[in-house]
């Protein structure tokens, strides 16, 4: 079969027999590295996915759950991953960066990515988490579903805002409770004498 040439925006889909790619000039490959590993240096999570077999449909709700949550979710060649993640802490998931990949970035809530991607993973037996960064540590699989059962960063505050209020409220009620049980054997003292 002949190979055809379709040119988009900076690069060309080639379609050789039965395979279609996205061939990119060597300027546009580092561009896109160097804007993942800026991308990859402000993240507080990166989640690395297997998305074969997901069919249009799948991907763009996959992709809309993940946009709703503040979430990048990006398909990126291997070599590009593997180039834009040197020197950073998502290098330590450059054994995972094999076959389809598609990465989940956050730059705020560590927790969202997971929790998008282990629900949607339930209901989508084809999408397969493989790895995940978060800061300097390396997160597996267990991991990641470890983080999706936590709750999220507004409900984590709400808690803590709430321990805050509890302490002095606590604090006060113990110290009321002092002060009336010392008015009362004031009391008594007062009455014991005046009788």
């Amino acid at each position: 079969m002949q190979d055809l040439q379709i040119s988009v925006s900076s690069g060309f889909f080639q379609q050789t027999e039965r395979r279609c790619e996205l061939t990119l000039k060597k300027e546009d490959k580092k561009l896109i590295a160097k804007n993942l590993k800026e991308r990859f240096e402000k993240s507080k999570v990166v989640i690395a996915t297997d998305y074969k077999g997901l069919n249009v449909m799948a991907m763009n709700d996959l992709r809309r759950k993940l946009r709703e949550a503040e979430i990048d979710y990006q398909v990126v060649k291997n070599t590009l991953l593997i180039r834009a993640s040197k020197d950073t802490d998502v290098a330590q998931l450059k054994e995972h960066f094999v076959g389809p990949s598609a990465i989940a970035i956050s730059y705020d809530d560590p927790v969202a990515p997971a929790k998008v991607l282990i629900d949607f993973a339930k209901e989508n037996k084809k999408l397969e988490i493989k790895a995940g960064v978060m800061g300097d540590k390396m997160l597996d699989v267990a991991a990641i579903k470890s983080l999706a059962s936590l709750p999220s960063r507004e409900v984590l505050l709400g808690q803590v805002l709430s321990a805050m209020n509890g302490v002095p409220t606590a604090f006060v009620r113990a110290l009321n409770g002092v002060l009336g049980n010392f008015m009362n054997v004031l009391t008594a003292i007062k009455d014991q004498k005046e009788a």
